[in-house]
């Protein structure tokens, strides 16, 4: 199970220094929010941030709009930095032309869901994607109670993907710790999100290694 810690949930007085130590701690990737106060109610950066990230991470950074109109900002957030660009279904009128004009523009395409969407509604955009983030929260804001509902989903995409013979990932976002992370780990997830298990410990390379281990006790 790879795990990419949220900014979301980090010091941002300090957050060089804290994105550095999750990289120590053993994570696998940067998962950074972006948030209009329009599609969700909370409002957070934009690709100067990310910008500001690039020049000093080594993993990839994933950036994930929550945003209305998403197609008047992926240019941006690319030429900032971004290794991997989520948009949600939710949001986008046209989502196959937004996902081919993001892997055009030499970046990941990725699409993402809330946990009121059925997975269903990606069947004919699968194929351009290389990963699927599967909302366990409403999105918004951090430190949320995980939402059982949405598992299905992601076992459902899994099948799709073995049927179809496709190669996207499946991520899972949203009070993602270890005491939820084996049942996303059972329906297929190879990705989680997680900002406040990880930011919010003491210990962070202990935090990392307890969802790992819990995932472990699955396979």
């Amino acid at each position: 199970m790879k795990i990419a810690p949220s900014i979301l949930s980090a010091d941002f007085s300090r957050l060089g220094q804290e994105v550095r130590e999750v990289e120590s701690a053993g994570a696998d990737a940067h998962h950074v929010d972006v948030m209009d106060g329009r599609f969700v109610p909370n409002i957070t950066i934009g690709p100067l941030v990310v910008k500001a990230l690039a020049q000093v991470v080594k993993l990839p950074l994933e950036v994930h709009l929550m945003i209305v109109e998403p197609e008047r900002h992926v240019e941006a957030f690319v030429k900032a930095g971004a290794d991997l660009v989520y948009v949600h279904e939710e949001v986008c009128v046209h989502l196959h032309g937004l996902l081919s004009r993001i892997r055009e523009l030499g970046c990941r395409p990725a699409v993402s869901i809330n946990p009121s969407t059925p997975a269903p509604a990606l069947s004919e955009v699968l194929h351009l994607v290389d990963r699927v983030l599967v909302m366990t929260v409403n999105p918004g804001f951090g430190g949320q109670s995980f939402i059982p509902e949405a598992v299905p989903k992601i076992a459902w995409l899994a099948q799709e993907a073995e049927k179809r013979e496709l190669s996207f990932e499946i991520e899972v976002d949203g009070g993602v710790g270890p005491a939820t992370v084996a049942q996303v780990a059972a329906a297929g997830a190879h990705q989680v999100v997680a900002g406040s298990a990880v930011y919010g410990a003491k210990d962070r390379a202990r935090a990392i290694r307890a969802i790992r281990a819990a995932c472990e006790a699955v396979s």
